[in-house]
């Protein structure tokens, strides 16, 4: 029953020796892919700013251009 056992255990560890990526790597990707993210997030917050604005600007011009036709 030991003997088995010892089959069992070491398969196992064999089994994690042969997969690709150790867990601290995998801790880094997800980290770095959180910060991808969050800067992706920022880049997309300041285009919609800069979108905003420029709707504000036209929306004025809209306004203005209807005050000059009357």
């Amino acid at each position: 029953m030991k003997k088995i056992a010892v089959v069992f255990a070491s398969a196992g560890l064999m089994a994690l020796a042969a997969c690709g990526e150790k867990p601290a790597n995998e801790t880094a990707n997800a980290s770095n892919a959180v910060v991808e993210n969050v800067v992706e997030n920022a880049t997309n917050a300041a285009d919609n700013a800069a979108n905003a604005a420029d709707n504000a600007a036209n929306a004025a011009n809209v306004a203005g251009n209807a005050a000059n036709a009357e």
